[in-house]
C-alpha cells in the first residue's frame, strides 16, 4: 500500500462530519512540520460549532511564487447506514475501489496533496517560492468560519498568494479529464408577495398573491439573463421552493413566499440581476419584497502558468488531454480568488460524491499525487 493510500484511509477513518475535524488537521500538520513547514491553527466560530482551519507554509529560501494547496477535511453526513455496503467511516476495498465517506470529496485529494508536497520538499528543499496549505473543516457546512475567515486573516497580514489548486473532485469519467478554471456565482433571493387573505367563496373580498405573482414568475423563468461567454454558460434562474396558504382548502392566502437562485456568469453582476428582477415584479404591479443572499461571485482563471503546469502534469502522468470547465456548484475557490490571481480546482472523479457508497478508484490515487507533485516541480523547482 502506498503512503498516499495509507493517509487516505487514515483520514476516512476519522468521522469528520461538518464542522468536526476529529484530528485530521493535526495529523496533516504533524506530517508537514516534520519537513520544515510552519503550521498555524486558525479556529473560528462559536464554541458549539467550532471550525478548525490550518495554514501551513514551507519557504524554500529563494524568491518565487506562493503555490497553495487548498481543501477541506469535513464531510457530509453519511445518511442511512443501512444503505451502505460497509461502514462509511471504515475504509473498505472492493473491486479496485476504496469506499468511505469523503473518499472522493475530498480526503483523497488532501492526502495526495500532502504526500506530493512531502516528496517535492525532500527532493527540492531549497526550492523557489513557497508551498502552502489552506485546509478547513467548514466547506460542506455554512462556510462562514472556514476558508473565508482564513483569507480575511491572510489579507490583513499582507499575505500574497500566486497560484492555488483546490482539491475538489472535478473529473467526470477518468482522472485528468477536467479542470475547473472558474465557477459561476450564486445569488439567492427570498421573494415575498403580499395579497389579502380571505374566503375562497368570496374572492372579490380578497387578493390572491399566487394568482397575481404567477405571470411574473413565468416571465422570470423564461428570461434570458445573458448569453454567457467563452468560459461560462448562460446565467440561470431557478425556483427552489414556493409556499402559500394556511393549510386550509377554503382560505385564499395572504402571502406567497418564493425561494429562488441565480447561478450567474461573469457576463452579469449581482446588481444587474437584482435590478432586472425588480423591473419584472414592478411591471406586474405586485406588492413585494426580496431578501437577497450573495453566496459567491464568479471567478475565472484564464490559461496561464498554473493552468499550463497542471495540464502538462496531467498529460505526462495519464496521457489525458484535459478540458477546462466552469460548470457545477460553488466551492471555496470563490473566497481564495479574492486573494489569489490564479485559482483552479482539480481532483478525482466526482460521480459518487455525497452519495451512499462513495468511493474512489484505487489506481487513481498515486497518479493524482504525482500530478500535484509534477505541478509543483514546474512552478517552483
Amino acid at each position: 500500500m502506498s503512503d498516499t493510500l495509507r493517509l487516505v484511509e487514515d483520514l476516512i477513518a476519522r468521522p469528520s462530519v461538518t464542522p468536526a475535524d476529529h484530528g485530521c488537521q493535526d495529523l496533516i500538520a504533524q506530517r508537514l512540520t516534520a519537513l520544515g513547514f510552519v503550521a498555524e491553527h486558525l479556529p473560528f466560530g462559536p464554541e458549539d460549532f467550532r471550525v478548525q482551519n490550518l495554514w501551513a507554509v514551507h519557504d524554500g529560501g529563494r524568491p518565487g511564487p506562493t503555490v497553495v494547496f487548498a481543501g477541506h477535511t469535513d464531510v457530509v453526513p453519511p445518511g442511512p447506514l443501512a444503505l451502505w455496503n460497509s461502514d462509511p467511516f471504515v475504509p473498505s476495498h472492493r473491486e479496485g475501489k476504496l469506499f468511505g465517506r469523503g473518499a472522493a470529496d475530498m480526503k483523497t485529494s488532501v492526502a495526495a496533496m500532502v504526500v506530493a508536497a512531502e516528496e517535492f520538499v525532500r527532493a527540492h528543499p531549497t526550492h523557489t517560492g513557497r508551498v502552502a496549505f489552506l485546509i478547513t473543516s467548514d466547506e460542506e457546512g455554512p462556510s462562514v468560519d472556514g476558508t473565508v475567515k482564513v483569507v480575511q486573516a491572510l489579507r490583513e497580514r499582507g499575505e500574497r498568494l500566486d497560484c492555488c489548486i483546490v482539491g475538489e473532485p472535478t473529473c467526470v469519467e477518468k482522472l485528468g479529464d477536467m479542470i475547473k478554471n472558474g465557477r459561476r456565482g450564486s445569488l439567492s433571493g427570498k421573494l415575498t408577495v403580499t395579497g389579502v387573505q380571505g374566503h375562497v367563496a368570496y374572492p372579490q373580498l380578497a387578493r390572491n398573491p399566487v394568482h397575481e405573482a404567477a405571470p411574473a414568475l413565468a416571465q422570470l423563468a423564461a428570461t434570458e439573463w445573458d448569453a454567457g461567454n467563452e468560459y461560462f454558460p448562460p446565467t440561470t434562474w431557478q425556483i427552489s421552493n414556493i409556499h402559500a396558504g394556511t393549510g386550509a382548502t377554503n382560505v385564499i392566502p395572504g402571502e406567497l413566499v418564493v425561494d429562488f437562485n441565480f447561478r450567474f456568469s461573469t457576463a452579469s453582476t449581482p446588481e444587474s440581476l437584482k435590478a432586472r428582477v425588480a423591473q419584472v415584479l414592478d411591471r406586474h404591479q405586485l406588492q413585494w419584497r426580496i431578501d437577497w443572499t450573495l453566496g459567491g461571485e464568479p471567478f475565472l482563471t484564464p490559461v496561464g502558468s498554473l493552468v499550463t503546469a497542471l495540464s502538462e502534469a496531467i498529460q505526462a502522468e495519464t496521457g489525458v488531454r484535459t478540458e477546462l470547465s466552469t460548470t457545477g456548484g460553488t466551492s471555496d475557490g470563490r473566497f481564495i480568488a479574492k486573494l489569489c490571481e490564479q485559482v483552479v480546482e482539480f481532483g478525482p472523479v466526482n460521480a459518487t460524491i455525497h452519495k451512499v457508497n462513495e468511493h474512489v478508484a484505487v489506481d487513481s490515487v498515486e497518479p493524482l499525487k504525482n500530478i500535484y507533485r509534477r505541478t509543483l516541480e514546474t512552478l517552483l523547482a
